[in-house]
């Protein structure tokens, strides 16, 4: 994976950026305008976002530009997602969307070291790359994806890790939801601290 030059994060692989309704995790159904970067270091298998895995396929994009189409929207939430975020300096970003009064969420798999400030972070550990250690402290919620029943094990191990109070969520693989959903709501019933996230965008058919 080659990463652009981005001028210390000045400059960013923007590979989509839009005006939604978050679907999943704690911030289901908040007007939010999403950040996706282009670029991931992981590469799952069942990712509903692969053709943003190369860097090298989105022009860096200056961060002033980025920000500006952001704020003209009425919701002051922004989700920056990917791809993997993490793997590029945001800090720039972040600082220019919180002088316009931006809330800030980040979608990451922890896979790289923390960089910028964010008022909620969704960590979304995987198996194929796990969380470098200091992001277990900072994650609002601990999302995790069951694919199928051995992912409870891995649920189980990042569970662990996070600090108290973090929110935890399990959410369905989205090709495997009809098998799997049975057995997840089984699971939070005799483990309650968890709760179930759902695709909900998917099924208002938004993006």
């Amino acid at each position: 994976m080659k990463i652009p030059e981005l001028d210390n994060g000045n400059l960013l692989p923007l590979a989509e950026a839009f005006y939604t309704i978050q679907g999943e995790g704690f911030n289901t159904g908040k007007a939010a305008y999403f950040i996706r970067l282009g670029g991931c270091d992981v590469g799952c298998n069942w990712c509903d976002a692969k053709e943003t895995w190369n860097p090298g396929l989105y022009p860096p994009v200056e961060v002033d530009k980025i920000v500006a189409d952001a704020i003209v929207h009425p919701a002051k939430s922004i989700v920056i997602t990917g791809g993997e975020p993490l793997n590029y300096p945001l800090d720039i970003l972040c600082t220019k969307l919180k002088n316009k009064g931006m809330e800030i969420f980040l979608e990451t798999s922890g896979s790289s070291q923390l960089s910028g400030s964010f008022d909620w972070i969704c960590l979304s550990p995987k198996k194929k790359k796990p969380p470098v250690d200091e992001i277990y402290e900072l994650a609002s919620e601990l999302k995790i994806i069951i694919e199928e029943e051995i992912d409870f094990v891995w649920a189980e191990e990042n569970r662990k890790r996070v600090k108290p109070g973090c929110l935890l969520y399990l959410q369905p693989e989205w090709s495997r939801s009809k098998e799997m959903m049975e057995k997840i709501v089984e699971y939070v019933k005799a483990n309650p601290c968890w709760n179930i996230s759902l695709q909900t965008h998917k099924y208002m058919n938004i993006p």
